[in-house]
């Protein structure tokens, strides 16, 4: 996988499991929700800064994400919460052309604090 292979190349191998998590709910969401046409299609794109990589995944409809409570039996409707709870944040940007670009920026020390967190104990400026 690309996305595998950026982080070992960039030292970031210890943020592959939630990385590669991130990427697929937010595929999944594309693939689900976007217009895909063989004009628009969904690409994935990776930025590594200090410490941190921010995945994006570039889709063709201008429908937002919004996060929502799924029903206790839908086997879906979870996929932006574990974002939101992997990433050090997320969000949706313009693009150029039709469309939109979903985000998610996690690092080295945003995954430290969230494995040293006590269990149910939310995770700081987070609501």
């Amino acid at each position: 996988m690309e996305l595998r292979k950026a982080l070992a190349d960039w030292g970031l191998s210890v943020l592959e499991d939630s990385a590669v998590l991130i990427l697929s709910e937010l595929l999944s969401n594309a693939g689900l929700h976007a217009k895909v046409t063989p004009e628009q299609t969904i690409e994935t794109r990776y930025f590594r800064s200090s410490g941190a990589v921010r995945i994006e995944v570039h889709d063709g409809s201008e429908e937002r994400p919004q996060p929502r409570t799924p029903d206790s039996e839908a086997s879906d409707g979870r996929g932006l919460f574990l974002v939101d709870a992997l990433a050090d944040e997320w969000g949706v940007a313009e693009r150029t052309g039709p469309g939109k670009a979903v985000w998610a920026s996690l690092s080295v020390r945003g995954a430290a604090e969230r494995n040293a967190a006590p269990a149910g104990g939310g995770r700081p400026g987070r609501g």
